[in-house]
C-alpha cells in the first residue's frame, strides 16, 4: 500500500466525514440517526486487505473522534474502529467476493456498523463512561443498522468508484 493512496484515502474519509457532520448529522431520522460516515468506512474496510483494514480502520477511527458531539476521550473510536479492521482482516477470506451477493454485501456492512457502536460502548464502558441507558443505545444501534441496510445501497456504486481512483496504477492490476 503506497503512501500517496493512504492520504488520498484519508482525505476521502475526511471529506465523507465533513458530509456527515454539517449535512447527515442535520436530517431527524425516525428513532435515531444514521452515519454516512461509519456506513462508508465499513465499505473501504471490507474492501482492503489485511494491513489497508488495520491503517484506515485507525485513521477513520481518528477522524471520528474529531466530531464536536463526541463527549468521549480521544482514541476510543480509533480503538473501536482498529478492531473492527482487525475483524475485517482476519474475516475477509471466510466472507468471500461480494460481487455475486450485494444483500450479503449490505448485510455485512450493517453489521459491522451495529458491532462498531457495540464495540465503542463497551470500550466507554471499560474506561469507567456513563454512556446512557440501556434500552436506549441498543435502540440507536438497532436504528443506525435499520437505516444503513436501507440507505447503503445508494451510496456504494459512488464510493466503489472513488475507491477505484484512489488506487494506484499497480493496485488495479
Amino acid at each position: 500500500m503506497s503512501q500517496i493512496r493512504v492520504i488520498n484515502t484519508s482525505l476521502f474519509l475526511l471529506l465523507t466525514f465533513l458530509i456527515q457532520e454539517s449535512v447527515i448529522a442535520r436530517i431527524n431520522f425516525p428513532l435515531g440517526g444514521f452515519s454516512l460516515y461509519i456506513a462508508v468506512l465499513m465499505i473501504v474496510l471490507s474492501l482492503e486487505d489485511r494491513t489497508g483494514s488495520l491503517v484506515f480502520g485507525f485513521i477513520g477511527g481518528l477522524i471520528l473522534d474529531l466530531s464536536p458531539a463526541a463527549q468521549s476521550p480521544f482514541g476510543q473510536w480509533a480503538l473501536a474502529m482498529t478492531f473492527i479492521g482487525y475483524l475485517f482482516s482476519v474475516n475477509r477470506e471466510t466472507v468471500g467476493d461480494f460481487n455475486d451477493r450485494p444483500i450479503a454485501f449490505i448485510s455485512l456492512i450493517s453489521f459491522g456498523a451495529a458491532v462498531s457502536m457495540i464495540t465503542f460502548l463497551v470500550i466507554g464502558v471499560l474506561l469507567g463512561q456513563n454512556n446512557g441507558g440501556v434500552l436506549r443505545n441498543l435502540t440507536l444501534i438497532f436504528t443506525n443498522s435499520f437505516w444503513t441496510f436501507l440507505i447503503v445501497p445508494i451510496f456504494i456504486p459512488i464510493t466503489l468508484k472513488i475507491r477505484k481512483l484512489l488506487l494506484t496504477n499497480r493496485e488495479r492490476v
